[in-house]
């Protein structure tokens, strides 16, 4: 198998950047519960060894938590076709607009749902699904 198409594939840039985006998830999802843990148990809490359980009641590091694991549950679907896609070789409109589409969706996504945004936000996330389906259809046709 030849596999020199891979360097001219544009789905591992896109799988690289969208390690980018996975740690924008974590990051935010840390720093919003650190910093409510901070005032609720002390300072002493993140730094510790985290024997006392600590579930975010706040807005913002609730709706962060939620945005990451909304995120971890349609990043595995787009690993896995982007790659696909990057062996297959063809980087046709669909699959690579498919990707950009789930990406910028999936960009637009956690501000709209850390501001508490409703129906906006859904579109966000209606897009990155359609953005899932299209890079499955260039896979399969």
């Amino acid at each position: 198998m030849d596999l020199s198409c891979l360097s001219a594939s544009p789905f591992l840039p896109m799988v690289g950047w969208s390690t980018v985006l996975l740690a924008v998830h974590v990051m935010l999802q840390a720093f919003t519960t650190s910093a409510e843990a901070a005032r609720t148990l002390g300072a002493s809490w993140n730094p510790g060894p985290r024997d006392v359980d600590f579930t975010p009641s706040g807005k913002i590091a609730g709706r962060a938590a939620r945005a990451s694991g909304n995120f971890r549950e349609t990043y595995p679907a787009f690993i896995a076709l982007a790659l696909a896609l990057a062996l297959k070789g063809d980087a046709s409109g669909w699959g690579t607009g498919g990707a950009w589409l789930w990406f910028a969706c999936r960009i637009v996504y956690i501000p709209l749902y850390l501001a508490g945004v409703p129906y906006v936000r859904s579109l966000a996330w209606v897009g990155s699904m359609l953005g899932l389906a299209a890079m499955f259809v260039a896979l399969v046709s």
